[in-house]
């Protein structure tokens, strides 16, 4: 029976081979790139959701694994079985995640994902549900993602390992079931992901070829791990990934992520509490798991209370000077080093997710070649992540790719997924498209600058315009206000909760009444943007330290104003660490990375004209004809980021000015292609 099961499935893999091979032959002379991955992409979902080559799945639940310090993490162990649910005697490739929100969470997903026709009806349900018309195509958006294969990817796929993996889910320290206190992605967190692949790889039922999988948390350790080359790592698949957390997500340009920090502390901070129940009934209760829950509570809390209540500068406490000196240990730890990945890497990202600033440059980082390494960015926000997926004319499931991905190079299937293009983008203003490389080639960086001439086009602070040389000079003045509490920003920074209202995630137009506008006049044909944006500011303040937020839109000839995409700094923290920055060829900066440290913090003069650069996330769009370009400044982005309490304090929440002065002006340096801008 084991002979027969083993000739079948060979047959079927030489045969996936032979579509495989053909169908990459015929894109290959059509030269169509094609998101979905035509005939290939066609054939990766056949295959993920066909017959499955073991009926059942065997659960070892919370299995220990010792680290090095005598720490011990907790695993359940998902194994393919017979049908009288006996886990299989051959070897099989491992698929490792490591989750910080129990893995209790993965396995109630797995089980409601497996009850008989539940899954398959609500999948069917909400592809087709729509709110739009009602103003909430933010909430269809996020019920989109299911049918994406998004919660597959988050926690088990039973059709994974059923088709001849083994899938090890494991609490990080601290967290769950597992001992520790919870470190955030530090130094020992990370080695703890060396230490599990290597034990994994060496399990009997393994076949020493390790692969992982997860999303957000889950796979900003995948990159952390594939950094320190565990031997056994040879694939990864990390959906929505950040590498620089500090500027993705902690501290963005200075500003303290409100809108998502504390609520997702409080999540994990809460689900680490919940005790293993089975343990208690049966006296196996492990008493070092709540010696170490009753030593840190409440894991990093105190830093966040420390940035909104400490009144100056002078009284920052140690712990959270550490954020604010680039040497630290934590700094360190949650600084990445993508370039040191050298194994096959699917990268998953958003326009408008809490990571967007590093996945398209973890991308381009990854040491390998172009047919080990992939990009999809996709027009989503953190809760819709994989929204739209599966759909005709989009890239497949995330599920699906993830099978893809594991079957070429853990198993050594010539499925074709290494052909798949390089780089597939929602593009904004448009759709789905690929391409050789991101930013797309051809983009060619232009100023276009800041002017008081009225537009006629918003009711704003200001309504402004861009143009291709300076104007007369001027000065404007924008005061903090709270109206992006009503913007795709806000959006954003809450995961996308604030987005479920289209009036506020889809148009800007009540966000720009308390913002300077300027806006280009309509464009003349298609215009493609594509890459990272930087506004150089020429800025007068009334205090000591300010801040900024900036965002780059595309308005509708019905005057609709669409976020491409935002940035923010705080005043003082400007100071540029040139040896990270990038430029274009005209030398104007791409992404100015300021270094965000207290030592090198530039306090204002109030009153003297101060040169301030504000990088924005990279982007893809395209301006269709007729449409305009439209920069907002803002003197505040609540919820997205508010600045450290101390430096709030300095700012003493005074107006800012925007100084026009055709010797020293104010300009955007944008990536464009096409006639369409003046």
């Amino acid at each position: 029976m084991i002979r027969h099961r083993r000739l079948v499935r060979s047959a079927v893999a030489t045969l996936v081979s032979i579509v495989a091979v053909a169908a990459a032959l015929v894109a290959a002379q059509t030269g169509q790139a094609q998101p979905d991955g035509g005939a290939l992409g066609a054939q990766w979902t056949a295959t993920h959701d066909g017959p499955r080559t073991y009926p059942n799945v065997h659960i070892d639940w919370d299995v220990p694994i010792t680290m090095s310090d005598g720490t011990v993490l907790k695993g359940n162990i998902y194994r393919p079985a017979d049908a009288a649910g006996r886990p299989i005697e051959d070897k099989t490739p491992t698929i490792v995640n490591l989750t910080p929100y129990t893995k209790l969470v993965g396995n109630v997903l797995d089980s409601a994902l497996t009850f008989p026709v539940l899954a398959d009806a609500l999948t069917e349900i909400f592809k087709t549900f729509d709110l739009s018309a009602f103003g909430l195509g933010g909430l269809t958006e996020i019920t989109k993602a299911m049918p994406a294969g998004t919660l597959r990817s988050f926690g088990v796929d039973r059709k994974l390992v059923q088709s001849g993996y083994t899938q090890v889910v494991v609490d990080v320290r601290g967290t769950g079931f597992s001992q520790g206190t919870w470190q955030v992605f530090g130094e020992r967190e990370q080695l703890d992901g060396v230490e599990v692949v290597d034990w994994a790889a060496a399990q009997p039922w393994s076949t020493g070829k390790v692969g992982m999988t997860g999303i957000s948390y889950s796979a900003i350790n995948q990159l952390q791990t594939a950094e320190r080359k565990p031997e056994a790592l040879q694939a990864i698949f990390p959906i929505v990934p950040g590498s620089d957390l500090l500027r993705d997500i902690a501290a963005t340009g200075a500003g303290v992520g409100f809108g998502f920090l504390p609520a997702w502390l409080l999540a994990v901070n809460t689900t680490k509490l919940i005790p293993d129940v089975k343990s208690m009934v049966d006296g196996t209760f492990d008493w070092k798991w709540l010696a170490d829950r009753v030593q840190d509570p409440m894991t990093f809390f105190n830093y966040f209370l420390a940035a909104l209540t400490v009144p100056s500068v002078d009284a920052i406490p140690p712990h959270l000077m550490e954020l604010i000196q680039d040497d630290s240990a934590i700094r360190q730890s949650w600084l990445g080093h993508p370039d040191k990945v050298d194994i096959p890497t699917f990268v998953y990202g958003g326009w408008h997710d809490i990571f967007t600033y590093s996945s398209p440059r973890v991308y381009n980082a990854v040491d390998v070649p172009d047919s080990q390494k992939k990009l999809i960015m996709g027009d989503i926000y953190h809760l819709t992540t994989g929204s739209g997926n599966g759909l005709p004319g989009a890239p497949p499931r995330l599920d699906v790719l993830q099978r893809a991905w594991f079957d070429k190079w853990l198993k050594g299937i010539d499925n074709g997924i290494d052909t798949y293009d390089n780089v597939t983008l929602w593009q904004q203003g448009g759709g789905w498209t690929s391409t050789t490389a991101f930013p797309r080639p051809g983009m060619d960086y232009r100023r276009m600058y800041l002017d008081s001439a009225p537009s006629g086009t918003v009711a704003s602070v200001h309504d402004g315009s861009l143009t291709t040389a300076p104007g007369a000079p001027a000065q404007l003045t924008v005061a903090p206000g709270l109206a992006t509490l009503c913007s795709r920003d806000s959006a954003t920074g809450t995961a996308g909760i604030t987005g479920i209202l289209d009036a506020c995630a889809k148009d800007s137009r009540i966000s720009e009444t308390s913002a300077l506008t300027f806006t280009s006049a309509p464009v003349r044909g298609p215009t493609e943007i594509s890459g990272p944006i930087n506004l150089h500011l020429n800025a007068v303040h009334d205090a000591t330290d300010g801040y900024w937020s900036v965002t780059v839109n595309d308005v509708a000839p019905d005057g609709r104003s669409t976020v491409l995409t935002s940035g923010q700094l705080t005043a003082s923290l400007r100071k540029v660490d040139e040896g990270r920055a990038t430029r274009s060829a005209n030398g104007d900066y791409t992404d100015p990375y300021p270094v965000l440290t207290l030592d090198t913090r530039q306090p204002l003069v109030p009153g003297q004209p101060t040169i301030i650069d504000i990088g924005l996330t990279a982007t893809d769009a395209i301006l269709q004809p007729g449409h305009r370009l439209r920069v907002d400044i803002y003197a505040m982005n609540f919820p997205r980021g508010l600045p450290l309490r101390p430096l709030l304090n300095e700012s003493e929440l005074k107006p800012q000015h925007v100084r026009l002065d055709p010797a020293q002006p104010s300009w955007i340096n944008i990536p464009v292609s096409g006639p369409g801008l003046p």
